[in-house]
């Protein structure tokens, strides 16, 4: 039978073998009588000795320390109804106990329950919990990535680019400006030059009139 099935339960003397569990309580069968029955969760708690710690003046143990104490002592076992026996056994098998907040009743308990252990023939071991094992983890330096070729760029639909040429058609460039005229020319204080009047032939001479009558 292994120690780690067995439990103790509130309101109920004695250890029990956890036989299964259900969602409302657990089947059970005693350690003393062997007899199996189904006890509720919502009537008892359950309680795994394993699980059980003790108050000492340093650090907690487990109560499967106690009890390995207890066998390896050989004292006989004192009498349960006896407070100072309890106390004087203890001092002697485990002294590190800390008396002052494990009281007689726990004591009592500790030796009814290691009784009943030696009677069922329950090695009084904890379980090993086999550890998962560790994996190791490397590592590695990662190379740059590679940059993927871009895609080149959908063509835009008909209708898009249609608009997009007719509005490149329709922008007018921007028109030069014409260069501005020349100026006419100002007089010094702003006045038009006045234009060179013609000059009027000088009347013909009266030999003259005669020679072109003569030509004719």
């Amino acid at each position: 039978m292994e120690y780690g099935k067995i439990v103790s339960v509130t309101g109920l003397p004695g250890l029990f073998e956890l036989v299964s569990s259900k969602n409302d309580g657990a089947i059970v069968r005693s350690l003393e009588d062997k007899t199996t029955k189904f006890v509720s969760s919502r009537i008892h708690n359950f309680s795994h000795l394993e699980s059980i710690e003790i108050y000492t003046v340093r650090d907690n143990v487990n109560l499967v320390e106690v009890f390995t104490a207890m066998s390896n002592g050989g004292d006989k076992l004192p009498d349960g109804k006896d407070a100072g026996a309890l106390k004087k056994y203890f001092e002697t098998v485990f002294p590190d106990l800390d008396f002052e907040r494990v009281y007689s009743s726990d004591m009592k308990k500790i030796v009814k329950w290691f009784t009943i252990l030696k009677g069922a023939n329950v090695e009084i071991k904890l379980r090993e919990f086999e550890e998962e094992p560790v994996e190791e983890t490397v590592e590695v330096a990662e190379a740059p990535a590679e940059e993927k070729p871009k895609k080149a760029a959908k063509p835009a639909a008909k209708k898009e680019k249609a608009a997009e040429e007719g509005a490149e058609a329709t922008e007018e460039k921007p028109k030069k400006k014409a260069a501005p005229k020349a100026k006419k020319e100002e007089g010094a204080e702003g006045e038009e030059k006045p234009k060179a009047a013609k000059k009027k032939a000088a009347p013909a001479s009266d030999a003259e009139k005669a020679e072109k009558k003569a030509k004719k």
